[in-house]
C-alpha cells in the first residue's frame, strides 16, 4: 500500500509598505498597468522572506497537501499589491482587509476555496485507487437520533476494539456514550455499529478520556471535563455499564473536582503495583490519585501538562508539557524537594499534544503543535526517527502507532489522515476528509487489525461530523 501524499504550500503576503502615486493608480486600474508593472513585480517577489528563518513551521506547512496555487501568480502575470488574479476568469479582483458585500474576497476565503478544490480532487482520485485496498464505506450508526444534527468530537477504542467510547455534540450540549462494534467475516470486510441505550449528557466539553480497569478490564471510562468561571474542571469515572438500560443500578461516580478551568489529560495505570491509580495533567501540576482510597499525590511542574501515559512494566508516568518538555516520574517516590522526582527529560520544539510508548518501552513517540512527530530513544534521550508531513498549528491531536502492522496514523489540523511507515518514516497514504475542511470537523480515528474483537475486520474507523466511515485494510497491500 503506497500512495504518496501531495503537499500544500501556504502563500504569504508581505504588503505593509507605503506606495506612491503610481502604485495607487495601479491598485485602482490594474489592467492599465499590467504590463508596466511586470519588472517591479518580479523584484518584489525576489525579496527575502522575513519568515524564512522559521524553518520548523515552514517545513511543517510545506508537508501538508498542496492546494491549487492560484494565489501564486505565474511569471507572465504581474502580482499587484491588494489584488488577486483569477486565472480562470483572466482578471484581477480587489482584496479588502475585511469583506466586500458585493464580492466577499479575502486571502482566507481564497485559501479555503483552494483547499476545498484540492480535497475534492483527492477524493475523486481516492475513489479510483485500488492499489491501497482502503476504499471507504459509510456505516449506519444505529440508535442515534437522526432528527437532531449531531457531530462526533472524539472516539476511543477499548483494548479489544469491541467498544468505542464516543463524545458527541449537538445544539443541546455534549453527550457521551459507547458504540458496540460487530466485525463480520474477514472475507466480507463488513462491520456494524450499535449505540448503547443511555447517553451521559452535560453542558461541559470533554477535553480527554481513557479506558480504566477498576473492577475488570476496561470496566470504566475516565473523562476529563472542562470548567469555567463558575464551575471548576473535573474528572469523572464512568462505569461502562451505565450506558445500557439493563444496568440502570450503576451510578456516575465523581471522584475528583479540581479548582481549575481546564483538566488537560488523564491516564490509567495498568502496572500491578499501582493498578487502581490514575493521573491527571493540569495547569503546572500533576495529580496521581488512588481510585479506591482517594489518596492523592501532587507534583508541581514548570509548565502545564497536556499529554500523559503510564508504562506497563513499572509505575512510571510520562508527561508532555506545553513548554515542549517530556519528563518521567516514578509514582512510588515521594516528592522531597522541587523537581527532585523528575526522571528522563527530553524536549520537543513546541507544546506536546500526544505521547505514546512503544511495546519495548525504551522508545517514546511524541507529537507537538508545530506538526513535528518524533521517535525518541529513552536510553540515550536522542531522536531516532522523524515523521514528516503532519500538519498542526494549535490543536490537541493524538497519534496512533500500530506496531503489529508497522504503521503510524495521525489526523492533521488540515483534516487529512496520514499513514507512515513506522520503521523509515515514509508516507504510505494520505486520506482526505469526506467532509469540507474546517477547524470544527477534524476527523477522529481508530485503527485495528481486528475491529469488533477477535476475528474481526481489519481497517480504519473514521468519525467526522455526524458520519462514521470504515476503510478496510489489507496488510498484503
Amino acid at each position: 500500500m503506497k500512495l504518496a501524499g501531495t503537499e500544500m504550500r501556504r502563500n504569504k503576503w508581505h504588503g505593509s509598505h507605503q506606495y506612491g502615486w503610481h502604485d495607487s493608480q495601479r491598485r485602482h486600474h490594474p489592467r492599465r498597468y499590467r504590463g508596466h508593472n511586470r519588472h517591479t513585480s518580479r523584484e518584489w517577489n525576489q525579496r527575502p522572506d522575513p519568515d524564512a528563518s522559521e524553518s520548523g513551521l515552514n517545513e511543517q506547512n510545506n508537508s501538508a497537501p498542496e492546494s491549487t496555487n492560484s494565489t501564486s501568480v505565474s511569471p507572465d502575470v504581474p502580482e499587484l499589491p491588494g489584488f488577486y488574479y483569477d486565472r480562470k476568469k483572466d482578471r484581477y479582483f480587489r482584496l479588502l482587509p475585511g469583506h466586500n458585500n458585493c464580492n466577499p474576497l479575502t486571502w482566507e476565503s481564497i485559501r479555503k476555496m483552494e483547499m476545498e478544490e484540492k480535497r475534492l480532487e483527492m477524493l475523486e482520485e481516492d475513489a479510483k485507487a485500488k492499489v491501497s485496498g482502503m476504499r471507504k464505506n459509510k456505516l449506519d450508526t444505529r440508535s442515534l437520533d437522526s432528527s437532531i444534527q449531531s457531530s462526533f468530537q472524539m472516539i476511543l477504542a477499548d483494548t479489544n476494539v469491541e467498544r468505542i467510547f464516543a463524545a458527541i455534540t449537538d445544539k443541546t450540549g455534549y453527550k457521551y456514550g459507547i458504540l458496540n462494534l460487530a466485525g463480520h467475516r474477514r472475507e466480507s470486510q463488513l462491520i456494524s455499529v450499535d449505540m448503547c441505550d443511555n447517553l451521559y449528557s452535560t453542558h461541559r466539553k470533554g477535553t480527554a478520556a481513557c479506558w480504566a480497569s477498576l473492577s475488570g478490564r476496561d470496566s470504566h471510562v475516565l473523562l476529563c471535563l472542562s470548567g469555567n468561571a463558575d464551575v471548576p474542571g473535573c474528572i469523572s469515572l464512568l462505569p461502562a455499564s451505565i450506558f445500557s438500560n439493563s444496568n440502570s443500578a450503576d451510578h456516575l461516580s465523581m471522584l475528583c473536582n479540581f479548582r481549575s478551568s481546564t483538566v488537560w489529560t488523564c491516564a490509567w495505570c495498568f502496572n500491578p503495583q499501582a493498578d487502581k491509580c490514575f493521573s491527571t495533567g493540569l495547569l503546572y501540576r500533576v495529580f496521581v490519585t488512588d481510585a479506591v482510597t482517594g489518596q492523592k499525590q501532587i507534583f508541581n511542574t514548570n509548565s502545564s501538562v497536556l499529554a500523559q501515559q503510564f508504562a506497563h512494566r513499572a509505575p512510571v508516568l510520562y508527561n508532555g508539557c506545553r513548554s515542549g518538555e517530556i519528563f518521567s516520574l516514578d509514582i512510588r517516590q515521594r516528592m522531597t524537594k522541587a523537581l527532585s522526582w523528575a526522571g528522563t527529560i527530553i524536549s520537543q520544539n513546541s507544546a506536546v499534544t500526544s505521547i505514546r510508548l512503544l511495546q519495548d518501552e525504551n522508545y517514546l513517540m511524541a507529537a507537538d503543535m508545530i506538526g513535528k512527530i518524533k521517535l525518541w530513544d529513552l536510553r540515550t534521550t536522542r531522536c531516532v526517527q522523524q515523521y514528516e508531513g503532519h500538519h498542526n498549528e494549535c490543536a490537541y491531536l493524538p497519534i496512533h502507532p500500530h506496531e503489529e502492522e508497522g504503521i503510524l496514523l495521525a489526523v492533521g489540523q488540515d483534516c487529512y489522515t496520514r499513514i507512515w511507515s513506522l520503521h523509515d518514516g515514509t508516507i504510505l497514504r494520505t486520506i482526505p476528509s469526506p467532509h469540507s475542511i474546517s477547524k470544527d470537523s477534524i476527523p477522529s480515528i481508530v485503527f485495528s487489525s481486528q475491529l469488533g474483537g477477535r476475528g474481526g475486520v481489519p481497517g480504519l474507523l473514521m468519525a467526522v461530523c455526524h458520519d462514521l466511515y470504515h476503510f478496510p485494510y489489507n496488510s498484503n497491500n
